[in-house]
């Protein structure tokens, strides 16, 4: 049976019906008419004072022509952390500002919070424009201002407003499997002889001859070559990915052509991001992997294996099962290094995931990386109260050879605790122990009792005493 989506309490919509309505030009009272109530009950209502109905829900939606999903409060809670991640930045301690204006801004004027947000961003991306530019000064390195993450923080957004699900890509991914005839058992050699078809030759090239070139594909020659460091799963991956580029750009053009990617690198970036969906898709078609994703209960390792896919490829896919009528899980996914970088996110399960810092510390994919290639697992609550259920493993990266680079990242996978029992990893697991408090980033954080805080709480003022030490610095046991 699909998954449901547990229930959640009503969200503030005033400000996103009189959006609505000025987008359309219509005055308070001409609206009112529309919905068969008074003006003076839309203006409370548009003032978060009064509740919306189910009937007048629908009425909206009428009068519109809208799907009811516009005015789900995904987004307006999205932005609202988002701000208050950018206000939670040191530059605005000084003020003191309250969180409760924070989220009002976001609440009451979605534009407005937005385009803050976006201008935190431009600030963000040309400060570290400024560090990379005073490190040139200092080594004599060539200045690249496209190291930024802001192309990959807008590719991010755009997959998150798409719910990570492209239904085109999907029916392109279905095509190919029909014209290629492929089987699930032997898809590589399927694939192979799908360029063949196309009279392009697949060759693997030792690494020597391209060092540093995993997919290679030479126009003029109608050849691509594949390096004999990837494993036949990845080989596998890079010819659906190829394919995409090569047979379905125009899609990827169209898809790409979204107005907030709006540097030709970033749509760039977005065509990669696109067609490794499609490759997905291609390895994982979605009706089976979702039918034996149910039937396997989410075991990643046990699907990898079933669909030739590795850890995180299987992990991404199940981010992407939001098809109307035939839903997966709603996780939220994320990849870090040993660091704490932020290198990939998704969130479909309704948790925060930092954008301008690392995530919290106490979550479990940090401490992935102690016990290498194993899964771990965690029962987590969020300030606000939610509990989530996460599974977190390590990921290791080879480059080939004694002398390549060994690079090794963790991801995590994670669920409202609603779901959590229809995933095999909760099955050895207490779901009503208690949770491990954890929290989005330290700045963002309200938990003065954390021995692991780096920074004080931006909704709290910050003291010191200094005839008092505690274990950290910052918190308050």
């Amino acid at each position: 049976m699909p998954s449901a989506a547990p229930t959640k309490p009503a969200s503030r919509l005033g400000a996103k019906i009189r959006q609505l309505r000025r987008q359309e030009n219509l005055s308070q009272v001409q609206l009112a008419e529309r919905l068969a109530i008074s003006p003076s009950y839309l203006n409370l209502i548009e003032a978060n004072k009064r509740p919306l109905t189910a009937p007048l829900l629908i009425r909206l939606a009428q009068t519109f022509h809208l799907d009811l999903k516009a005015l789900a409060p995904d987004d307006e809670a999205r932005v609202s952390e988002e701000l208050m991640e950018a206000f939670g930045d040191p530059l605005f301690e000084p003020l003191d500002l309250p969180a409760s204006e924070v989220r009002d801004l976001a609440q009451n004027n979605p534009s407005l919070a937005r385009a803050v947000s976006q201008l935190y961003g431009a600030y963000r991306a040309a400060r570290q424009g400024l560090d990379a530019l005073s490190a040139t000064f200092s080594d004599g390195q060539a200045f690249d201002p496209d190291r930024t993450r802001v192309p990959a923080e807008a590719v991010g957004d755009f997959l998150q407003r798409a719910g990570n699900h492209f239904p085109d890509l999907e029916a392109a991914a279905e095509r190919l499997w029909a014209e290629a005839k492929l089987d699930q058992d032997w898809i590589l050699p399927g694939l192979v002889r799908a360029f063949e078809a196309k009279g392009i030759a697949v060759k693997v090239h030792r690494a020597a001859e391209r060092p540093g070139q995993l997919r290679r594909f030479d126009a003029e020659r109608r050849e691509l070559s594949l390096s004999e460091l990837l494993p036949a799963k990845s080989r596998a991956f890079q010819l659906a990915h190829q394919w995409a580029l090569l047979w379905e750009s125009e899609l990827l053009d169209r898809l790409a052509s979204d107005p907030h990617l709006g540097t030709p690198g970033t749509r760039a970036l977005a065509r990669i991001a696109l067609a490794n969906h499609f490759a997905g898709s291609v390895l994982m078609p979605y009706g089976p992997f979702l039918k034996a994703a149910r039937a396997e209960r989410y075991d990643v390792e046990l699907l990898g294996r079933r669909f030739q896919s590795s850890f995180e490829q299987v992990c991404h896919r199940l981010t992407t099962l939001r098809r109307p009528g035939a839903e997966g899980v709603p996780f939220h996914f994320l990849r870090i290094d040993i660091a704490g970088n932020i290198s990939k996110s998704f969130s479909a399960s309704g948790i925060h995931i930092a954008r301008y810092s690392g995530c919290c510390p106490r979550w479990n994919v940090h401490a992935a990386f102690l016990t290498p290639g194993i899964v771990r697992t965690q029962v987590s609550e969020m300030p606000d109260g939610r509990k989530y259920f996460c599974i977190a493993r390590t990921l290791q990266k080879d480059t080939g050879g004694y002398r390549g680079q060994h690079a090794m990242q963790a991801v995590g996978l994670g669920c409202e605790m609603a779901f959590a029992k229809e995933l095999v990893y909760a099955d050895a697991v207490r779901l009503d122990q208690p949770p491990v408090p954890v929290g989005v980033t330290c700045r963002l954080c309200d938990r003065t009792d954390c021995e692991q805080r780096a920074f004080p709480p931006l909704q709290q003022p910050f003291k010191v005493d200094e005839n008092l030490r505690h274990s950290s610095f910052y918190a308050r046991l």
